[in-house]
């Protein structure tokens, strides 16, 4: 792991951590049940990462991420990632995903076809749920076939990317009544 800092930073969904190397953001956390639980996480992830305040292009990525949690249409697809350890193929979905503007969704097969992999509909979902960057690289704006949810890796699952949906003035069919 790359990681050299990381923060922990208050946003309308509760405390979420970022951990950033000289090139760029390396991994961002959502909110887990408890802040320890959060760091903990953060911990097991990127070892060796120190707490700092962020700075620079780090702060402003925070300061972005806080804004769409808020509901400000936050444009987050400047913010640099290190996707140094990556594999290439999640490189293209992140890379597709990333294109999804707040407000709007994609299916997990719409995002394997931007990505040039038709048909790869499942292997997208499995890179989704791996994905180090969760918000800046918008995991939670794909959905399953005809609007369904599917599944969501944060915690909450389900529940937190309905959330995240529903702050960004998505609603779907499979979360209408859900809290």
């Amino acid at each position: 792991m790359t990681a050299v800092g990381f923060a922990v930073f208050d946003t309308p969904i509760g405390r979420c951590a970022a951990a950033w190397s000289a090139r760029g953001l390396v991994r961002v956390f959502l909110p887990e049940g408890r802040d320890r639980e959060t760091r903990a996480r953060l911990r097991r992830e990127c070892p060796g990462a120190a707490e700092a305040a962020p700075a620079g292009d780090v702060r402003r990525a925070i300061e972005r991420i806080q804004a769409l949690l808020a509901g400000t249409r936050a444009d987050l697809s400047s913010v640099r990632l290190d996707m140094d350890e990556v594999p290439a193929f999640h490189r293209r979905i992140y890379e597709a995903a990333r294109a999804i503007p707040p407000g709007s969704t994609l299916s997990y097969g719409e995002v394997a076809v931007r990505a040039g992999t038709p048909g790869a509909a499942r292997a997208v979902g499995q890179a989704l749920g791996r994905n180090p960057f969760p918000i800046v690289v918008p995991c939670h704006r794909v959905l399953a076939a005809r609007g369904r949810m599917g599944g969501f890796s944060a915690h909450g699952g389900v529940r937190t990317k309905a959330r995240l949906l529903s702050i960004e003035g998505v609603v779907t069919a499979s979360h209408v009544g859900q809290t």
